[in-house]
């Protein structure tokens, strides 16, 4: 039997564990730590620190998380390739919106 997808919208004083993360990617908790450990994830963490126990995931995490899972299974994509399309699309999200706010079509 498949695991069920934890579907939720977290605000901003909630926060997500490395098994609730997973779950609401539909991957292992294996495939968080990995990408913490490698800053591709929680930009706040030291990538030395072991106590994953003690990790928290916002909703900006999960966003980000979801569509690393959606590029790497989608294209087959590494993590490396799927964080580096994952980084252009919220700087192109983020160029839009700043020339949305200037007026600019």
């Amino acid at each position: 039997m498949g695991q069920a997808i934890l579907d939720a919208v977290l605000v901003d004083d909630a926060a997500l564990t490395v098994e609730e993360l997973a779950q609401a990617c539909a991957v292992e908790p294996d495939w968080v730590v990995q990408r913490v450990r490698t800053g591709i994830l929680l930009d706040s963490a030291e990538p030395d620190c072991a106590d994953i126990v003690a990790w928290r995931f916002t909703s900006a995490d999960l966003v980000r998380a979801r569509r690393l899972c959606q590029v790497e299974r989608d294209f087959d994509a590494n993590d490396d390739v799927a964080a580096l399309v994952v980084d252009l699309s919220e700087e192109i999200r983020r160029l839009r919106r700043k020339l949305s706010a200037a007026g600019v079509k």
